[in-house]
């Protein structure tokens, strides 16, 4: 293994136990609150219309801070805060106190996936960015389904504690990670002869149209996911569901995410096709619908594989145009992961409002942001047909 692989190796490591430490923790601390202090769907939705502000706000200045102060400082502090709050969180026993420990936790993430969606790519030619853009998705997917699918049975053995020490034991490691790759040296520049003119590159203005494309359907899937992960608990009461089967069904999604991962990483044909991100995103509005407002167990994990599908292409969209030789990667990142938290954020808030004020309608919520998703539909066939800028 050269010593770029090493490198390689070590951030898709560090990339990998992220997501399976802020997917546990975050998904079931709605579970948490849920079964300790009462909350209702209304309530999680408020928690994750804040985390989701903090994400968005924070993000953007995250990325421009790492690429000023080095990526490895950033990931550090990071770490720190993300730590910090892990462990206050362990000690408290207010919903209060859980809700300031997950901002922190949050503030902390902010410093890690623009840095780690920039690490993935740096000192890669453009030729290799899309399969470097590949593995870092199927990293993060595969550890991501895998918290949906463990947290319930790990939280019926061993309490909800675990949510706490589990990812601070994760952040432990990837200090040591991050300090490995701090020691290692950078790989020499690789020049190579100047590559034919690829007849498949869309000209600058269309590449720019579709990154524009995807950076507006990504926060919409986002909606999407946060406003189901907040209101998970609710969905696996209603089906009276088993921790195994509870976990089946919070995680379906999440493989199958990993599976479309898979297929886009292998066959590039949909890059710079419109209709492969328009059908994603109708796909996207149908099923999270059907999840949420169909009270038929096999249809809601039916509509979970279309979900699944749909948010893989409309997320891989989002990073691949976002970094497919891009500059200030770190940047890039730090605006991909911003608008994740504007969608995050504007989702449950939708559900919220929309529950506190026709609280006789139980899909109120569903509904609500559903209508959301379809004024975003309108939007990218607005964006499709504008200049880029």
């Amino acid at each position: 293994m050269n010593l770029r692989q090493k490198r390689q190796s070590l951030c898709f490591t560090i990339e990998g136990l992220n997501s399976f430490g802020t997917v546990l923790y975050f998904t079931y601390l709605y579970f948490l609150l849920h079964d300790r202090f009462g909350f209702t769907d209304k309530a999680n939705l408020a928690v994750a219309a804040l985390l989701g502000f903090g994400y968005a706000l924070s993000s953007w200045q995250a990325g421009r801070l790492a690429q000023r102060w080095g990526y490895l400082n950033a990931l550090k502090l990071g770490f720190g805060l993300m730590a910090s709050g892990l462990l206050a969180g362990m000690q408290l026993s207010s919903a209060t106190g859980e809700i300031i420990c997950a901002v922190i936790v949050t503030l902390g993430m902010c410093f890690t996936w623009p840095v780690l969606e920039a690490l993935i790519s740096e000192n890669e030619t453009p030729d290799r960015v899309p399969h470097a853009v590949g593995i870092y998705n199927i990293t993060w997917a595969a550890t991501n389904a895998a918290a949906l699918f463990l947290g319930k049975p790990l939280t019926e053995k061993f309490g909800y504690q675990c949510i706490f020490y589990i990812p601070a034991a994760i952040v432990a490691a990837q200090v040591m990670l991050t300090l490995w790759l701090e020691k290692l040296p950078l790989p020499a520049v690789e020049h190579h002869a100047a590559a034919p003119p690829d007849e498949n590159r869309p000209a600058p203005a269309r590449a720019k149209n579709f990154q524009q494309l995807a950076r507006l359907a990504n926060p919409f899937a986002y909606i999407a996911i946060n406003t189901l992960i907040a209101v998970l608990s609710g969905v696996t009461a209603k089906f009276h569901l088993t921790p195994v089967f509870a976990g089946i069904a919070c995680s379906l999604w999440g493989f199958v995410r990993l599976a479309a991962f898979v297929a886009l990483w292998q066959w590039p044909g949909w890059h710079y096709r419109f209709r492969w991100l328009v059908a994603a995103y109708l796909a996207l509005v149908l099923s999270f619908a059907v999840i949420l407002i169909v009270p038929n167990l096999a249809v809601v994990l039916v509509a979970q594989v279309f979900f699944g599908v749909a948010i893989g292409l409309i997320y891989y969209s989002s990073l691949f145009y976002s970094m497919d030789a891009s500059d200030n990667r770190s940047e890039h990142g730090g605006i991909h992961e911003a608008a994740i938290g504007a969608g995050n954020c504007l989702g449950p808030a939708v559900g919220a409002v929309s529950l506190q004020f026709a609280a006789q309608n139980a899909n109120a919520g569903a509904w609500a942001v559903t209508g959301l998703l379809l004024a975003g539909f309108g939007g990218l066939l607005w964006l499709r047909q504008r200049p880029a800028k």
